[in-house]
């Protein structure tokens, strides 16, 4: 089981996100599910088939209307537009906290692979995108690129583009309306951030001393020349 946080709402085993959300404002937009579909460059089977899966999981989100003297069309819900409200305010919850919270770890550039290197920190070796000639470096980590797992199910190195990982201990758990701060020890002086909605900080019961498995990508993050 991991958590990491691209903003969504869950119900069931099925999550709204950023796509279904232009989904449904295309079709209040356009009026009608196909053409919602043909301007978002989707098919309309698929559209269909997604939009069948949300409702079963959220609810009623269109009402469609066949032929008559009206030509038909497609309508939102007050059910969407309340599903809708709640994605925006947890989009933008998560966006100011996101904004600001990251760790930096200073180290040395160890090796290179093109635009990536692999860098020595206290927390231990890690990759990332790194300047041209830079040496010394601070590698920025921000909290929406930390995933975290359990770690009895944390995948395996190979079965991840996460090329970053560390195992590490919880120290806080910051709870917002809708998202968490959690704070990581990963054995360095500075600690690792990450966010996830409050479904998933109890789906995956986290709370202080919890042993976790934190894992990001390297192409997310960054460094730069330290002076």
């Amino acid at each position: 089981m991991d958590a990491g946080f691209d903003a969504r709402l869950t119900a069931g085993d099925v999550a709204f996100d950023e796509r279904d959300a232009a989904l449904l404002r295309a079709v209040d937009a356009e009026g009608s599910l196909n053409a919602a579909a043909d301007g978002l460059n989707r098919s309309y089977s698929r559209a269909h088939a997604r939009l069948t899966d949300l409702e079963d999981a959220f609810g009623p989100l269109v009402d469609r209307q066949r032929g008559g003297s009206g030509g038909g069309g497609s309508a939102l819900t007050e059910n969407a537009a309340d599903v809708l409200a709640r994605f925006d305010r947890l989009r933008t919850g998560y966006a100011g906290i996101a904004e600001t919270t990251e760790a930096v770890f200073d180290g040395e550039v160890a090796s290179r692979n093109g635009e990536l290197a692999t860098v020595d920190t206290a927390a231990g070796r890690l990759s990332a995108l790194v300047p041209p000639d830079a040496s010394s470096v601070s590698v920025a980590v921000r909290a929406d690129a930390v995933t975290l797992h359990d770690p009895a199910d944390s995948p395996e190195p190979d079965a991840t583009s996460a090329r970053n990982r560390f195992s590490g201990t919880v120290t806080a758990v910051e709870r917002g309306d809708a998202v968490s701060r959690v704070t990581i020890d990963v054995n360095a002086a500075t600690p690792l951030y990450a966010l996830l909605t409050n479904d998933s900080v109890e789906r995956l019961a986290l709370a202080a001393d919890a042993a976790v498995v934190a894992s990001f990508k390297a192409t997310a993050t960054r460094a730069t020349p330290r002076r």
